[in-house]
C-alpha cells in the first residue's frame, strides 16, 4: 500500500520497508556511544586480545535521571571502543544494554557476551543548594575466569561538579585502559579527552533524545517526539556535531518512512553537512550524509561512498557494516551485503536493527527458515519489538502458512499497544490482509494520529481494509481521503515514486483507472529496479495491484513475473495465500507461475 517500508536496514527513501529502525530506524540513529563502539566473539578475538563489555551504569538517583546514567554509559563506552591498536575490543550499546537491572551472574553475562572483563558502575546526580550540581560516579572492572570467582582489576569513587562530568567520564576510560595495560599515546588521550559539547543544556537534551529514541521500538511512526531535543541540542550548541548527526538521520528517516515532505529533506542535507564539517574525521558524519543520500535522494552510490568513509574511520563498527550492507543490496550486492551482515551479526549479536536487517534481508533472497531463525533469535531478547514480529510473520508467509504467520500477531507481548501494532502491520507491508477480524475492527477505529498525523496513510490504509471487508462504499471514501493526501504529496515531490505508486493505488481503489496506471508507470520509471534493486521491487509490486485492480491480467502477470526471479520478498506460496492476487487465480498463466 501506501507507505514507505522499512529498509532492512533499510533501503533509500524506500517502499515501506523497515524503519530505523530500527532503522527505525537502520538503525539510521545511534548513540553517543554507540558510533565507535563494536564487539567480537571471545572465539573471534586473536590471541592478546580482550574483550571489554561495558554494561548499563545502574543510577542511584530519581528515576528521571535514569537517561543521564545511560548517557554515561555510553560516553564510556565510546571512548574505549575508540582506542585503537592496543587488542581492545569492546562490545556494542545493543549487546550490553539487555543487561541493565539484570539477575544474571557476573559470569552469566560474561558468558554470553565473550567477555573477560566488565565494566559496571553506579551513578547519582545530586542538585545542591545554590544550584549547583554534583555527580558521584563509583566504576568497577571486574575480571572473569571461566571456573572461578570474578575479581576486581580496578576500582574508584569520583566525585565532581556537573561541569566536569566530561572529564569524570575520561578519567574512568583512561583507568580502566591502563589496568588492561593498554598504552595510550598522544592521539588516544586526546581521543579520551575529547568533549561532545562544552554546553551541558545542550548535551543533557541530546540525551533525553537518545533514550526517547531507545524506547520507540522501532516505530518510525513516532519518530517525530525525538527530533525536538535534538533541535534543542543543536540550538543551544551548534558546534555539537554527534546532535547534527542524530537531527540529520531522524529526518531523513521521517522523509523516507513517514511522508516524504521537503522540509524534512532540507533538514537532513543541512544538519548532515554540519556535522560532518565539525568533525570530519569522526564517522558520525558520513553515516548522516550517507543516510541522506540512501534515504532521500535514493542515491546509492553516493551513500555507499559516505558509508565507506565512515567504515575505514572505525572498521570494526556494526552499525556501519548494516549501512554498507543495506546500500549494496539496493546496488544488487546480494552476497556482500549479506556477508556484512552477517559480520555485523557477529559483532554485535543483540542489535534488534541489524538481527532485523539480516532477517530482512534472508527474507528477498527467500531463505525463510534461516530468516526465521534470526527473528526468533531476535525476539528472545527484545520480545515486544514489532519490527521483528513482523519479519517472522513475514518469513512463514513466504513460506505459505498463513495460520503460524496469524498465531504470532496474535501473540503479541502485553508491552506492546495494540493500536500502535495493528498501525504498524498495516502500513508496513501492507498486511492487513493477515490480522484476524477482531485486529482489523481496532484498525479501522484508528485515527490519524495513530498514522503519525498522516490523512493519506490513514486513508489508504482503511480503504484496503475495507476493500478486503467488502466494503465498498466506506472503501472509496477512504481512497478518496488517500487521494487527495497523495495529490498533495506528489506536487510537493514529484520526482518520488513513491508517492507516485501511492496515488496509483489510491486511484485504482476509486476506479480511475487511466490516471492510476500513468501514476504507476510513472513511479516504476522514478524508481525502477534497475536504478534500485532493494526498493525498486515494491514500487513495481504496486503497479501489478493497480493492474489487477484495473482489470488488466496480463498486464499484471507482465509485471509479476519478474519479481519472482529476483530477490525480493513475494515467493509462489505467497502468491497462493494473498488475497490480493484473487482475481488472477483462474488465469492459467497465473496458475503456471504458483507452479
Amino acid at each position: 500500500s501506501a507507505a514507505p517500508h522499512r529498509p532492512p536496514a533499510r533501503a533509500c527513501a524506500a517502499p515501506r520497508r523497515r524503519p530505523l529502525f530500527a532503522i527505525l530506524l537502520v538503525g539510521f540513529l545511534l548513540g553517543v556511544g554507540v558510533l565507535f563502539a563494536w564487539r567480537r566473539t571471545r572465539a573471534g578475538a586473536g590471541d592478546g586480545e580482550r574483550v571489554l563489555a561495558v554494561l548499563p551504569f545502574e543510577n542511584l538517583g530519581s528515576p528521571d535521571q535514569e537517561y543521564f546514567a545511560d548517557g554515561m554509559t555510553d560516553e564510556v563506552r565510546g571512548k574505549l571502543a575508540g582506542l585503537t591498536g592496543g587488542g581492545l575490543q569492546v562490545i556494542g550499546r545493543a549487546s550490553s544494554t539487555p543487561f541493565k537491572r539484570t539477575a544474571k551472574t557476573q559470569q552469566q553475562i560474561a558468558h554470553e557476551l565473550g567477555a573477560q572483563y566488565l565494566l559496571t558502575a553506579t551513578v547519582r546526580w545530586e542538585r545542591l543548594p545554590g544550584g549547583r550540581s554534583v555527580v558521584h560516579v563509583s566504576p568497577e572492572l571486574v575480571q572473569v575466569r571461566s571456573g572461578s570467582a570474578p575479581t576486581t582489576k580496578w576500582q574508584q569513587s569520583f566525585d565532581a561538579q556537573l561541569t566536569n562530568v566530561f572529564q569524570v567520564q575520561a578519567d574512568i576510560a583512561s583507568r580502566v585502559a591502563q589496568s588492561l595495560d593498554i598504552a595510550l599515546g598522544a592521539t588516544a588521550q586526546q581521543q579520551l579527552a575529547a568533549r561532545p559539547t562544552a554546553n551541558l543544556a545542550a548535551y543533557d537534551a541530546f540525551l533525553r533524545g537518545e533514550a526517547l529514541f531507545e524506547n520507540m521500538a522501532g516505530n518510525p511512526l513516532n519518530l517525530r517526539r525525538v527530533v525536538p531535543y535534538y533541535e534543542e541540542a543543536v540550538a543551544l550548541d551548534s558546534t555539537f556535531a554527534q546532535a547534527w548527526a542524530d537531527l540529520s538521520r531522524a529526518h531523513s528517516a521521517l522523509y523516507a518512512f513517514v511522508a516524504t515532505n521537503p522540509a524534512d529533506s532540507a533538514v537532513a542535507a543541512n544538519a548532515a553537512h554540519r556535522a560532518l564539517a565539525l568533525a570530519p574525521n569522526e564517522p558520525a558524519g558520513h553515516l548522516a550524509l550517507g543516510a541522506y543520500y540512501n534515504l532521500v535522494l535514493g542515491d546509492n552510490v553516493m551513500a555507499l561512498e559516505q558509508f565507506a568513509q565512515g567504515h575505514r574511520i572505525a572498521p570494526g563498527n556494526a552499525d556501519l557494516l548494516s549501512d554498507l550492507a543495506r546500500t549494496e543490496g539496493s546496488l544488487a550486492r546480494w552476497e556482500t551485503a549479506l556477508s556484512h551482515l552477517r559480520q555485523a551479526d557477529r559483532l554485535d549479536p543483540r542489535s534488534v536493527a541489524i538481527t532485523a536487517s539480516l532477517g530482512e534481508r534472508l527474507n528477498s533472497l527467500r531463505r525463510y527458515d534461516e530468516a526465521i531463525q534470526t527473528f526468533d533469535k531476535g525476539l528472545a531478547f527484545a520480545p515486544a519489538n514489532i519490527e521483528l514480529r513482523e519479519g517472522k510473520v513475514m518469513a512463514l508467509l513466504g513460506r505459505g502458512d498463513v495460520g503460524a504467520a496469524r498465531t504470532v500477531l496474535q501473540t503479541r507481548p502485553a508491552a506492546v499497544d495494540p493500536s500502535a501494532f495493528v498501525a504498524y502491520v498495516a502500513t508496513y507491508y501492507d498486511l492487513m490482509w493477515v490480522l484476524d477480524d477482531a485486529q482489523q475492527r481496532l484498525l479501522l477505529r484508528l485515527t490519524p494520529g495513530d498514522f503519525g498525523g498522516d490523512q493519506a496513510l490513514w486513508g489508504i490504509v482503511l480503504a484496503q481494509t475495507y476493500a478486503l471487508r467488502g466494503d465498498t462504499a466506506r472503501m472509496r471514501a477512504f481512497a478518496d481521503t488517500a487521494r487527495i493526501g497523495f495529490a498533495r504529496h506528489v506536487e510537493r515531490s514529484p520526482n518520488e515514486g513513491q508517492q507516485h505508486i501511492n496515488l496509483a493505488l489510491a486511484l485504482a481503489y476509486l476506479g480511475r483507472y487511466a490516471e492510476a496506471k500513468r501514476e504507476g508507470e510513472r513511479a516504476v520509471a522514478l524508481r525502477s529496479i534497475a536504478r534500485d534493486a532493494d526498493g525498486g521491487p515494491y514500487i513495481q509490486h504496486q503497479l501489478v495491484r493497480v493492474y489487477i485492480l484495473a482489470n488488466e491480467p496480463e498486464k499484471a502477470l507482465d509485471r509479476l513475473e519478474p519479481l519472482l526471479e529476483i530477490p525480493y520478498y513475494l515467493s509462489r506460496e505467497w502468491l497462493k495465500i494473498d488475497p490480493t492476487f484473487d482475481p488472477l487465480r483462474s488465469n492459467p498463466r497465473f496458475q503456471r507461475l504458483v507452479r
